[in-house]
């Protein structure tokens, strides 16, 4: 378990003495003032990113210290990795910052071209705990624009970083962060022609990396539900398709159905009661909506078309899906209950995976045009198409729980399945490493 403390203020009494160090060293600026000066305007597209400077987190002894190393690096590795953010090189910080209470030295800030600067510290809590606190100071203006402590067990202390890359990142761009998450997965072993996909999960930096299903041996189309505690997919166990629910607290399996003819595992709707599906009935492909509560499955589409890939709007009143009703693969959105359908795609090329962004204003989807694959965007009416990766083959793209960054897989003619991160600019793309070949990313909401 982990403890996340909302502010230093009043939580708990072992915070006073940090408390009254907070308070002290402020310049009579609070936290909403000092953050009108540091703040990047994400809604400008392409942005130079905000030199910060993150020092190693101090500590009291040897471990504490190590522990404090490592927390600054995975801070620095989150705020990086975002491109909004450019960690300064620490070979040429001069201020130490040893504990919490040291007031930073800001004209060697300055110095340094540091707009914000993190300074904080790992304490030993007598029950085994640790105690991690930072401070978040604009260098510029010099006052502190954020303090936070968390209490965790000592194998959490990932988990405080990445919420601390959270805090830093809502607290500087006034969007929420997406770093205390998890992705999920299908690891890929074996040679082509007789693969092994099996349930991984992951944090979403590919720390913690571990398999969740044990005796399936091909699994596919792995999806989040809204809590990010149950994941539904599809498994195939002697050629039959099953849909089923994995909890990852409990490593509880549930069947969810047997659907043959199934062209994708589904779907959760925003409150978690219902799950949407495609499914082959009769000779045709149609969209199904399933209540979680009586395992009532009722149809949506009725079309002669094969309609797939269906993905629920934050608000559960749309749906978006790919279908091949106009002549060719193409995306369209109808109401929740199947009424009212329009095609939104009207570029060169087919369409499909439609995966509606939890910002509720852009759908993500794969474009297919002239033997090449593309990861783009476009508005829920169709408009302003953007296209943010390219490749052989690219597909499968799933929104961090903020809607400013995907996660998609990567394949090239003679290499392997990989995940990829890319945001909304598409000018920031990067790998993450998996211990195995990796496809058909979901990325989680953030953890509770």
């Amino acid at each position: 378990m982990i403890r996340r403390w909302a502010t230093w203020q009043g939580r708990w009494a072992g915070l006073a003495v940090v408390m009254a160090l907070v308070v002290a060293g402020g310049t009579g600026l609070d936290a909403r003032s000092a953050r009108a000066e540091l703040v990047i305007d994400i809604t400008r597209g392409v942005t130079d990113p905000l030199p910060i400077a993150i020092p190693d987190f101090g500590g009291a002894d040897g471990s504490t210290l190590s522990m404090g190393r490592n927390v600054a690096g995975v801070i620095g590795n989150d705020l990086g990795g975002s491109g909004l953010f450019r960690v300064l090189d620490k070979a040429a910080y001069l201020d130490p910052l040893p504990t919490l209470a040291s007031m930073p030295q800001f004209p060697s800030w300055r110095a340094l071209n540091a707009q914000a600067l993190v300074q904080g510290e790992v304490q030993a809590l007598p029950d085994g705990r640790l105690r991690i606190g930072y401070r978040l100071w604009d260098v510029f203006a010099g006052t502190q624009a954020l303090g936070r402590a968390f209490t965790v067990q000592p194998n959490n202390w990932r988990r405080a970083a990445h919420m601390i890359a959270d805090d830093i990142y809502k607290a500087i761009t006034g969007e929420g962060g997406y770093f205390d998450t998890h992705i999920v997965y299908v690891a890929e072993t074996g040679p082509k022609n007789n693969r092994v996909k099996k349930l991984a999960i992951m944090d979403q930096d590919g720390a913690n990396q571990r398999i969740l299903s044990t005796n399936e041996s091909l699994v596919m189309t792995p999806r989040f539900s809204p809590s990010a505690q149950e994941i539904t997919y599809l498994s195939y166990f002697n050629g039959v398709p099953r849909v089923y629910l994995f909890n990852i607290e409990t490593g509880r399996r549930e069947l969810l159905g047997d659907f043959p003819g199934m062209t994708f595992a589904p779907r959760f709707s925003p409150d978690g009661n219902r799950v949407i599906m495609s499914m082959a009935k009769d000779g045709n492909t149609e969209l199904y909506e399933m209540d979680l509560r009586t395992r009532r499955a009722t149809r949506l589409t009725n079309h002669p078309a094969i309609d797939t890939s269906p993905s629920y709007s934050p608000d559960g009143r749309q749906i978006t899906f790919n279908s091949d009703r106009g002549g060719s693969q193409q995306l369209y959105v109808m109401n929740a209950d199947g009424s009212g359908v329009q095609r939104i795609s009207f570029g060169d090329g087919t369409y499909a995976t439609p995966v509606w962004s939890p910002r509720g204003d852009l759908i993500a989807f794969t474009k297919m045009k002239g033997g090449r694959f593309y990861i783009g965007v476009m508005r829920t009416d169709g408009s302003g198409e953007r296209i943010l990766s390219e490749g052989y083959l690219v597909e499968g793209p799933s929104w961090a729980p903020n809607g400013r960054v995907l996660t998609f897989y990567r394949e090239e003619r003679a290499g392997r399945p990989t995940l990829y991160v890319v945001d909304l600019t598409g000018q920031h793309e990067r790998m993450i490493g998996t211990s195995t070949e990796a496809s058909d990313p979901a990325w989680s909401p953030l953890l509770p």
